[in-house]
């Protein structure tokens, strides 16, 4: 089997039509699949919130680059949170994200369903003749479909049925300002303000009436240490100040979340120089032997210049001298220590989802702000809408919590009782003076405020959009105020901590991804997996295919939970209860080595890994077997 076939599908469906609300990136046309035919298309389904999807992005835009004369990127939008459906919202993440495509509105899933698609992101292959040829869920799968468009153009150009030249592509006008979506801010000693300029790859200082004092990084995207006039960051995000004596130890002032570099980055404040200190530029994946260990190793080295990190989206300095750093691309927390370049696992799994407990037991989702209280650190974990903390002694993680929050799927604008609130997709939080905690409530336009004491949840501020990011100002006269980073009107602005504020109920909700009509009782899971032409599975040391299947509410698995090895499970569905989400992950190594033969010493190793978070329904007319596909891409 082919590296290609081991991406294109064995038959032949024709291509369901491309509908949705209205498209964008094309200057206004509407474009249907007999405009794109002759051209081989690659449907991207995808969600401005999903942090895979970010990736995919990135992974797309060298394949685009290469076959800009026949590959056409359709981005379809199928939204997961109910602010993804806002136009206004899409249309400031297309050109956040410098989406150099088409992009379809699909805000009711016409075109998710239409497709079959389970999960974000999914990838869907149109030859130019309008058939499916491939159909891929996750990330990495660039070079297959690099093989997969290489054959088809060989196999159209030969039919007559290619066509070359310009795709359907259209720039927006460009954006002027001193800042474009912004996303993390921090206050220096000098009463400036330090701010990620995310849109314009760099960091801008700021004075206390919001004027530009100067500029690091050249403002083009990239990667390059260097002055600040040559330094070069790819939408960088968090950033935090170390002490000042730990500062002149270590020769640099400010840790910078360097997002798609996937890379944390010094800056000297007296100078200007930008340097690096973790992260080799390639996203982390978990190696293919620990990764069978239901433990994970928590110390990762001291050369962290050349260990994968994955999306790190903010840091934060400790009192115990390590740099805490929301690791968004892996779902976990990880630390960094300045002075020995240390890089270890703080806490979470890897697995996506809301678990509380022993920091190695604990599952988070896209963890993208940070805030201290003492030892203890605030999360605001956004794919799940929580605000989390992790309880920390003497430098340690000792559980984690959540304070508001039930799972992927749940989300709305309530306040009250800390059981009954929901927000929607934080992603700053920062403790105030009486140690409550404010809330960037980015997809509710909101800043929320929980009360340990009370446990409850108020509102101090509505009408913003998509604040990024929260902290406490105390630059100016009087009591301080809350400094509110406003990515998508590209500014900052200052609000009052009021003394009484809004209680709002506008109610929960769920994610409106069509949900699953299974039957109750036994229920088959299978997952397909094929490795790629040149690997074999790696059995060195048992079965290299894992299981890890749970369920939201527990009470929907009556059997069959857990995680074990192999690629297929029987479930055990309650009757009892109406709904809710089965939760997957599926993993298999393969090592480069042809199948029968030995695997090679020092043979590369490769872990493919997929998770799933399947809404159901329990129906006595639905399906009693669930066929997912965990394709092997290298």
């Amino acid at each position: 089997m082919s590296a290609t076939e081991s991406v294109r599908a064995n038959y032949k469906v024709r291509a369901s039509e491309l509908l949705g609300r209205n498209w964008l990136n094309t200057g206004g046309k509407q474009l249907d699949l007999e405009t794109l035919r002759g051209k081989i298309v690659l449907l991207d389904f995808w969600t401005f919130c999903c942090i895979n999807c970010l990736h995919v992005l990135d992974e797309l835009r060298p394949l685009e680059q290469q076959y800009s004369d026949v590959l056409v990127t359709v981005g379809v939008h199928s939204p997961k949170f109910e602010h993804e459906a806002d136009p206004d919202a899409l249309a400031a993440a297309v050109e956040r994200y410098e989406i150099h495509h088409p992009v379809l509105d699909d805000p009711e899933l016409v075109t998710w369903q239409a497709y079959g698609a389970r999960a974000w992101p999914t990838l869907v292959v149109l030859d130019p003749e309008g058939y499916i040829v491939a159909h891929l869920s996750g990330e990495g799968h660039a070079k297959g479909l690099g093989s997969l468009v290489e054959e088809l153009i060989a196999e159209h150009e030969a039919k007559g049925t290619l066509h070359r030249g310009d795709g359907p592509y259209v720039a927006p006008e460009a954006r002027e300002g001193d800042l474009r979506f912004p996303g993390k801010a921090i206050a220096l000693e000098n009463g400036n303000f330090l701010v990620g300029d995310s849109g314009h790859h760099r960091l801008v200082e700021l004075d206390a009436n919001f004027e530009v004092i100067r500029t690091i990084g050249t403002g083009a995207k990239g990667y390059a240490d260097g002055d600040a006039d040559s330094a070069q960051f790819n939408e960088l995000q968090g950033l935090t100040a170390l002490p000042t004596e730990l500062a002149a130890e270590v020769g640099y002032d400010v840790i910078v979340a360097d997002t798609v570099n996937h890379r944390l980055r010094s800056v000297n404040l007296s100078t200007g120089a930008v340097g690096t200190l973790a992260g080799n530029g390639v996203q982390r994946l978990l190696d293919t032997e620990n990764a069978r260990q239901e433990v994970q190793p928590t110390q990762l080295g001291t050369d962290a210049t050349n260990i994968s990190l994955s999306s790190p989206w903010d840091v934060l300095y400790h009192p115990s001298g390590k740099v805490i750093v929301a690791m968004a691309g892996t779902h976990q927390i990880f630390a960094f220590d300045p002075r020995t370049s240390a890089v270890s696992v703080f806490a979470g799994t890897g697995l996506e989802g809301l678990n509380d407990g022993k920091p190695e037991e604990a599952w988070f989702a896209q963890s993208s702000g940070l805030a201290l209280d003492g030892e203890n650190i605030w999360i605001a974990d956004s794919e799940t809408s929580a605000l989390r903390w992790i309880e920390v002694a003497e430098g340690e993680a000792i559980s984690v919590n959540t304070a508001i929050g039930t799972g992927l799927f749940d989300f709305g604008f309530r306040d009250g009782q800390a059981e009954q609130a929901r927000l929607q997709h934080p992603l700053g939080v920062a403790v105030l003076p009486d140690h409550s905690v404010a809330v960037a409530d980015s997809y509710n336009g909101a800043v929320r405020r929980f009360d340990p004491a009370t446990k409850t949840v108020t509102t101090l501020a509505k009408g913003l959009k998509e604040p990024a990011d929260v902290l406490v100002d105390t630059s100016v006269d009087g009591d301080p105020v809350l400094l509110v980073v406003e990515t998508n009107t590209h500014q900052l602005v200052r609000i009052p901590i009021p003394a009484e504020a809004l209680v709002v109920d506008e109610g929960a909700s769920q994610t409106q991804r069509p949900k699953t009509r299974v039957q109750a009782g036994n229920h088959e899971i299978v997952v397909r997996f094929a490795a790629p032409k040149g690997q074999k599975l790696d059995d060195r040391w048992g079965d290299p295919t894992q299981l890890k299947i749970s369920s939201s509410p527990e009470e929907l698995l009556l059997d069959g939970g857990g995680t074990s090895v192999g690629l297929t499970r029987t479930l055990k569905l309650n009757p009892e209860v109406a709904d809710g989400v089965l939760h997957i992950t599926a993993r298999a190594a393969a090592c480069d080595g042809e199948p029968g033969g030995e695997i090679p010493d020092h043979a590369a190793c490769h872990l493919y890994q997929q998770d799933w978070g399947i809404p159901v329904v329990l129906d006595a007319e639905g399906e009693s077997e669930l066929l997912l596909d965990l394709r092997g891409v290298n």
